[in-house]
């Protein structure tokens, strides 16, 4: 099942401008080697899912604990009308406790004897390519489109392998385009990529392409809007409106709209698709306290899905409101509600200190009336509830040797009835959840 992500707004800003930071005008380029940077991240991830009534007896749960280190390299680019560089990266996986009853959590690759590897490594690379404000990359790449976006909930990123344009020519408006043929997980244990799949069903599809971007209207207002193309089995169209209010210094409120609209396309692999799925937000900010509600809804007869790899469930395309750690509320026709309180614990005096909790209820599934010759026959009821409550604490490192260490901890519980099995983790209705999770980033160059 998906996992948490970032919140929506942040996800909306990184996918029109973080890309684009590297991506500085061509006639600014100082060079190939001036112009660049490395980074260095110590990932440490301890992972515990308790199946609360696993209807399988194979795993009562699944405990794991793994320390990552990435390395990821971005070159400057050559001077001159055209410049030129390279990107590379390179992961290193290292198990520091995993039981061949327990593992699968996703931190560590499975070996031939069912065991997860002691160690895995892997390594990718692009080239780059850059006129005036537009960088066109091929190689191992980490889209953060809405609708084509690798994950990044594990101890590593995906990648996916293909082409990618990315332009701000135009003051305010971000261009982005990609076409792929494979993806990779963040725990794969070798340097080749599998098939581009869809989350809940596993079919494969041979290319995946996309175009889009955002526009900012003003520093408060912007818009987004995105197509792609599974091929053979979905066209999916995305659009997101974020609207900033301050009212003063210290208060503010935001609102957030989001749609997907799904079709199936081609040979329809996955059978007949027709489903439009949104979300609404409010959040006020006021000092230290946010207070965010959200409201979130799919219409169609068959659930709201996005992007894979080889059938597991390592992407992050689905920008929904109420998508969080572990459930995306997505199911046929379920409309789903979410409560949630930040405080930010700088305002008392501990900077770095921050405290999230969030309920989200949903109801009204009915999967009976999907394609009968489709992927999702018969695999969902007709009277489909579930729920999820996940608490955060985290801190951030300020100054000193350590600065920007991190420590985070999460804890999720999800509960639903029979109705909603498909979408338990091996075939149960129960789960709960605690990640450890501790980042420490370097920057070399």
């Amino acid at each position: 099942m998906q996992v948490m992500k970032w919140s929506v707004i942040a996800l909306a800003v990184a996918a029109g401008t973080t890309q684009m930071a590297v991506a500085s005008s061509q006639s600014e380029s100082k060079g190939f080697v001036e112009d660049s940077n490395l980074t260095l991240l110590n990932k440490n991830f301890f992972f515990y899912r308790d199946f609360r009534n696993n209807p399988s007896t194979s795993q009562n749960y699944r405990k794991e604990w793994a320390h990552g280190i990435s390395a990821m390299y971005e070159s400057g680019f050559t001077q001159g009308t055209v410049g030129f560089g390279v990107d590379a990266h390179a992961m290193l996986g290292l198990k520091l406790d995993s039981g061949n009853g327990t593992n699968g959590t996703g931190l560590l690759p499975t070996g031939s004897d069912g065991r997860s590897q002691d160690e895995y490594s892997y390594a990718g690379g692009a080239v780059k390519a850059q006129v005036s404000n537009t960088v066109l990359k091929y190689g191992n790449l980490f889209p953060t489109a809405p609708v084509f976006a690798t994950g990044t909930a594990r101890l590593f990123p995906g990648s996916a392998e293909g082409f990618q344009l990315l332009s701000s020519e135009i003051e305010g408006l971000n261009i982005d385009a990609g076409h792929f043929t494979s993806i990779r997980d963040g725990s794969a244990s070798t340097n080749s990529h599998g098939e581009i799949t869809t989350t809940y069903t596993g079919i494969a599809s041979d290319s995946a392409d996309y175009v889009g971007g955002s526009y900012a209207f003003s520093d408060n207002v912007t818009a987004s809007v995105y197509g792609s193309e599974l091929e053979d089995i979905w066209n999916q169209y995305y659009g997101n409106l974020n609207w900033n209010i301050p009212f003063s210094d210290s208060q503010a409120l935001n609102l957030d709209f989001n749609v997907y609209r799904t079709l199936d396309e081609g040979k329809a692999l996955a059978g007949d698709l027709d489903s439009t799925a949104w979300s609404a937000a409010a959040a006020y900010s006021i000092g230290a306290h946010k207070f965010t509600l959200a409201y979130q809804k799919v219409n169609g007869d068959e659930p709201f899905d996005y992007i894979a790899m080889d059938g597991q469930n390592s992407g992050d395309s689905i920008f929904l409101a109420n998508s969080v750690q572990y459930s995306d509320f997505n199911g046929p026709n379920e409309k789903s509600i979410q409560v949630r309180y930040d405080l930010n614990m700088a305002e008392y005096g501990v900077p770095g200190l921050s405290f999230m909790a969030r309920y989200i209820t949903g109801d009204d599934v009915d999967g009976t009336k999907a394609d009968p010759n489709g992927a999702f026959a018969g695999a969902i009821g007709e009277d489909g509830k579930e729920w999820e409550r996940d608490i955060e604490m985290k801190y951030v490192v300020q100054e000193g040797a350590a600065k920007d260490l991190s420590f985070r901890v999460r804890h999720a519980s999800w509960r639903a009835n029979s109705d909603m099995a498909f979408f338990g983790s091996a075939g149960g209705t129960a789960n709960d959840e605690i990640r450890l999770i501790t980042e420490y980033p370097l920057d070399i160059l």
